[in-house]
């Protein structure tokens, strides 16, 4: 409700004063009935004014809750989906590597395997809702920048990136040493963000680590899992030319 809406009123009720103060000064009954009506008026107008506002009101909570309504049932939504592609990866992983272990036995960390299949669903619901899904690929060793690198120690790094990543986020060590990451819903700042708190976090209990990391993104960088993957490897490769922490991001798909 803005000011025009009461503007009526308003002036009718300053009509009624001024007739008021006419009639109590000249001893006129006109203009004191006069000031009655116009009084009666600006009471009328205020009434229609309380109504018009309390409609509003009303109108404006119904809203309020509906859209409260449409927020909560889109989430639970999108955590159904979430569920069900998880369901769904583990499925693909059972019929796909029979036997193989879920996890790297090391590390505690999920396998390449599972992986592999986790990253193809990620994607792929990636697409369908539009939504971004970085990779990141990690190395960490020690001994530089003085010295030859080697490898850090596994457990380690694992616990850092444990304790950093969302649950919504994938972490596993490949079969090369490497320890790869998915973000769901990340775009490339969101996935360096994570690697810089990973890399923090490594160094508040570890000393004398470098950290590497590639970053490819989906759509950015590339469309399909292994296309995203190549081109994290690749930016890994560059940022291990550094002898000191580097993160490289992929070139993107339009390059």
């Amino acid at each position: 409700m803005n000011g025009r809406d009461s503007l009526p009123g308003l002036v009718t009720g300053a009509l009624g004063l001024a007739a008021g103060l006419v009639a109590y000064g000249l001893q006129e009954p006109i203009f004191g009935a006069v000031s009655g009506l116009l009084a009666l008026a600006a009471g009328v107008a205020g009434v229609r004014l309380g109504q018009r506002l309390s409609e509003q009101s009303a109108i404006q909570r119904l809203v309020e809750d509906e859209l409260r309504a449409v927020r909560s049932e889109a989430q639970e939504t999108e955590e159904q989906l979430r569920t069900e592609l998880e369901s769904v990866a583990f499925e693909e992983y059972e019929v796909v590597e029979g036997s193989e272990t879920l996890t790297d036995p090391a590390t505690g960390l999920f396998s390449e395997s599972f992986f592999n299949v986790a990253l193809e669903s990620r994607i792929a619901a990636a697409r369908r809702h539009l939504r971004p899904v970085a990779v990141v690929l990690l190395e960490v060793v020690q001994g530089l920048p003085h010295g030859e690198p080697v490898d850090a120690e596994a457990s380690a790094v694992a616990e850092s990136i444990r304790v950093t990543l969302r649950e919504a986020d994938t972490a596993c060590r490949l079969q090369n040493g490497y320890f790869a990451l998915l973000l769901e819903d990340t775009p490339e700042n969101g996935a360096i963000w994570t690697v810089e708190r990973i890399r923090r976090q490594l160094l508040g209990s570890e000393t004398g680590l470098t950290m590497w990391a590639g970053v490819a993104c989906y759509p950015a960088h590339a469309f399909s899992s292994s296309e995203i993957m190549n081109a994290a490897a690749t930016a890994l490769e560059l940022a291990k030319e550094w002898r000191q922490d580097r993160i490289e991001i992929a070139v993107t798909a339009a390059d």
